[in-house]
């Protein structure tokens, strides 16, 4: 690890993760329904996530916050068409699952790692608070944070700014001593403009975006945080 890596972090008091994509596998639902939805399946993963994350950002825009339930739901409709799907019974199986994503494989050792080391944790997420007490209690996470933050409570979706405000009022703890993980680079560009120390974990190996902010690190996997931070358990 470069010394410029080794210290992108410091200072760090506090951990707040995104949850899709950085804690929890979006792909997952599909991936549960492949048999039914190929040849299909992959693409489909893949339009699903895009939309439901352009809808976000248009529905900001907009001034029209809806949940993000009700706004996954929407995005899924139109992919479904877009494919060719029409199947009352597998939309309703793919919304179903959404809500019990798998937590991906680097996530319950990193965070227990973090914690033991004395990092409050929490996820700041788009997800509606429904969504994301069920996410977090089926992927067996429930008891690694302080505190788990909606944007509902501000009503519009990251990346703005009231949306990250929400983790220093909640913790109490400056934006600089908040390190924020997230597997979107528009996500970790939007902390990084707020003030977070921001790692990317680009899990993809896609190129940075051409954004007014950029990550303080970037990672491949959760599981490179803790060295970061320079926990050694």
């Amino acid at each position: 690890m470069s010394p410029s890596k080794a210290t992108a972090l410091a200072g760090t008091r506090a951990c707040v993760f995104d949850a899709y994509g950085t804690l929890f596998d979006f792909n997952a639902a599909v991936a549960r329904c492949r048999a039914e939805i190929a040849p299909q399946a992959d693409r489909l993963a893949a339009l699903w996530r895009d939309k439901q994350i352009q809808y976000t950002w248009l529905r900001s825009l907009m001034g029209r916050y809806a949940p993000f339930w009700q706004v996954t739901g929407e995005a899924l409709d139109y992919c479904l068409e877009t494919v060719g799907i029409a199947d009352t019974a597998l939309r309703d199986r793919l919304m179903a699952l959404y809500r019990e994503l798998d937590a991906l494989a680097d996530v319950p050792a990193t965070l227990d790692r973090l914690r033991a080391a004395g990092y409050p944790l929490a996820i700041l997420s788009n997800g509606s608070p429904v969504m994301l007490d069920v996410v977090v209690a089926a992927g067996g996470l429930a008891d690694r944070f302080a505190a788990v933050l909606s944007v509902a409570e501000v009503g519009v979706f990251k990346p703005h700014p009231s949306v990250y405000k929400l983790a220093v009022d909640r913790l109490g703890v400056p934006a600089g001593a908040i390190c924020f993980l997230s597997s979107n680079a528009w996500d970790a560009a939007g902390a990084a403009a707020y003030g977070f120390r921001v790692a990317w974990i680009n899990r993809g190996g896609l190129p940075a975006e051409r954004l007014p902010a950029a990550p303080h690190a970037q990672l491949s996997s959760l599981s490179e945080l803790p060295a970061l931070l320079g926990v050694t358990r």
